[in-house]
């Protein structure tokens, strides 16, 4: 199983960046995927996740009208588009998959796949 995060970057604020997640090993589609972030000296906290393709989605209220989740099932990747990003924003992004069916998209506990995170860095 592998989940590989990528477009990650330094962005000014008011900008946008769109992450990339890649997936292989495991059925992509059939259990929620998400994105999780994790600040410096913070907890890793729930961004967004959604079924594939989406129809149950999650956001956290911070990032309600600007970010944006996505997948192409054809190609086992998901995708978060940020628009107007806040310096709150800079973070580690992971991207995550459960392997069985939770409710609860934004429990972290209920994800089982993870991949490497992607720096996003907002200057102010």
């Amino acid at each position: 199983v592998q989940l590989q995060a990528s477009g990650g970057g330094l962005v000014q604020v008011g900008g946008s960046l769109r992450l990339s997640c890649t997936t292989s090993g495991f059925a992509f589609g059939d259990y929620a995927i998400g994105w999780f972030r994790q600040a410096p000296g913070k907890e890793r906290e729930a961004v967004s996740a959604t079924d594939c393709p989406p129809s149950n989605t999650y956001y956290r209220d911070s990032v309600k009208g600007r970010f944006t989740i996505s997948c192409d099932n054809a190609k086992n990747t998901m995708y978060l588009q940020m628009n107007s990003l806040k310096p709150e924003d800079t973070a580690v992004y992971y991207c995550a998959s459960q392997n069985g069916y939770s409710g609860r998209y934004y429990y972290e506990n209920s994800y089982a796949y993870w991949g490497q995170g992607t720096q996003v860095t907002v200057s102010s």
